[in-house]
Order: C-alpha cells, then structure tokens, then sequence
C-alpha cells in the first residue's frame, strides 16, 4: 500500500487501530477484574461478616498502567501501517494549515473592528498581559479547534451515534478538518476520560469507591473502541 489521498487505499479503521482497540478491549477486562477483587470477596463472605477483607490492588495497578498500555499500543499500529501514518500526517499539516489561516484571517478581522470602534487603540502588550487568561495565538486556536471538535462528537456519540456522524461530516465539509482526523481526536477524548476515571481510582478513599471508578471508566474505554472501529466515509 502507498500513501495516497484518496481515502478508499487506507485500511479500515478497526485495522489501522487494531492493537489500540486489542489494549482498550484488554483494559476494561482489568477494570472487571480489578472492580471483582473488590467485589467478589464481599458476596463470598458470610453474612454476618463485619470486616471484609478485600483486594484493592488490582485497581491501583490498573491505573498506573493504563497510559502506558495505550500508548504502546498506538506506537505499534504506527509501525504497523507506516504508509497510513506518513497519508494521516499529510492530511494533518493540511488541516492545521487551513485552520492557522482561518484563525489568522478571524484575527485581523477582530484587530479591524476594534481599531474601528471610536477610535479605541488596540491594548499593548502590557495591557493584555495583565489579564488573566491570554487570548491564543493563531497556532493555539488552530489546535484548540481539533480538541474541541473531538470532544463534541464524543459527547454527541454518547446519545446519537447517526447524529454525530452527521456533526463530523459538517465539521469536515470546510477543510479545516479530516474526518479520521476528528474520529481519531474523539478516540482520545473518551480514552483520557476513562484514564481520568481510573486516576481517582488511584486516590480513592475506599476499596469500594476504588471499584466503582474502575467500572465508570469501563464505558468510556467502550466508547474509544467504538470509536476508533468506525468508518463514516
């Protein structure tokens, strides 16, 4: 296979993400399992069992692990379809591209209406130093903008899958954006939201609130594997 752009040459989604969706499907058994060495020995017990003594390990080393399971696994479908990857950085530094443009044309636009209001100078460098939170810079929006279209069509695939579908080909039909593009920012959305989850894990104050994290990341790990199996073309 040669990097092309016609997107019909790539492989399907679900190959190009095979080992990550081989290691998401492999973390939510380890959040089962680890949310069973909580649970199991609850049910086992008699009941006029007081003190229960339970395993909450598995739940701490699932948390420390699962970023790293991810991780390698999206190294290795990289190296396993290194002409996909050299076709899908293509398309980023063309969408990055158009965004930056896009963000700068916004910017100068902004700059001309307040320069145009009553004759109002623009603020030094000083001024908008002392505000809180900086305005961002053109390559700051341009990013900023893959973030957030793949955290509303995560969000969105969460109550209707066909509606999302739908919002990533109106986020794609200007250019500034690749369908895989937002699909692949989608699957990160929802993967950090389940890492997230298995962190307050972690720092849990009990063995049951421990499991119970455990399982709440379960249906966002869910989520990334729906996610990065889908093709919408």
């Amino acid at each position: 296979m040669t990097a092309t752009s016609n997107r019909l040459d790539l492989p399907a989604r679900r190959r190009r993400h095979a080992r990550l969706i081989a290691a998401l499907t492999t973390l939510i058994g380890a959040c089962a399992e680890a949310a069973g060495a909580v649970y199991q020995p609850i049910a086992a017990a008699s009941p006029g069992t007081e003190d229960v003594e339970v395993n909450v390990l598995p739940c701490v080393q699932v948390s420390l692990t699962a970023a790293a399971l991810l991780d390698r696994a999206r190294a290795e479908d990289d190296a396993r379809w290194s002409a996909a990857m050299a076709w899908e950085r293509a398309q980023a530094q063309r969408t990055y591209a158009a965004r930056c443009a896009v963000a700068q044309a916004q910017e100068f636009v902004e700059q001309g209406d307040l320069s145009g209001q009553n004759d109002v100078p623009l603020p030094t460098v000083e001024q908008a130093a002392q505000n809180d939170v900086p305005l961002p810079t053109v390559e700051q929006a341009a990013a900023m903008d893959l973030v957030s279209a793949g955290t509303e069509v995560t969000a969105r695939w969460r109550t209707d899958p066909e509606e999302a579908v739908a919002l990533v080909h109106e986020l794609a039909a200007g250019g500034e954006l690749a369908v895989d593009e937002i699909l692949d920012e989608a699957v990160d959305a929802a993967a950090l939201t389940g890492l997230l989850a298995l962190q307050e894990a972690r720092t849990a104050p009990d063995p049951s609130t421990a499991a119970e994290f455990c399982l709440s990341a379960v249906s966002h790990i869910a989520l990334a594997v729906t996610l990065a199996s889908t093709d919408v073309d």
